[in-house]
């Protein structure tokens, strides 16, 4: 059976209050798991950003975004070990779509307009 191989972003938060060396450690971590399990397309660390809501009472986090190409049955295993890691927040993996070849679009049929009715000039 042929292997399938499809595009994921996985973008996880980092709790900001670990010290950059424990911060730096975490983001090595995954992008090695990552990279024995597949292939490593970006990694973008957005740094320290303030949460949208406060998470265990914390109103900062550690943004990264990792976008990579794996089987289908890695990402399962990606989101149980980040959900076990001490120090990370939330995180989210979802599969990215492959572009499709643009195509024209259908030619829009102009909406034919009804007959004018004649009113009855009688009364």
């Amino acid at each position: 059976m042929a292997k399938v191989i499809n595009s994921y972003e996985a973008l996880y938060i980092i709790n900001a209050q670990l010290s950059d060396e424990e911060i730096k450690g975490l983001v090595d971590k995954f992008t090695t798991l990552v990279a024995d399990n597949g292939t490593v397309d970006t990694v973008d660390e957005w740094g320290k950003r303030r949460l949208a809501y406060p998470i265990n009472d914390m109103e900062e986090g550690y943004y990264v975004l990792l976008t990579f190409k794996s089987e289908s049955a890695f990402p399962a295993e990606l989101e149980r070990v980040m959900g076990i890691t001490d120090g990370i927040l939330r995180y989210m993996v979802i599969r990215l779509e492959e572009k499709k070849a643009k195509s024209k679009p259908a030619p829009v049929k102009e909406a034919e307009e009804a007959p004018a009715v004649a009113e009855n000039a009688e009364a």
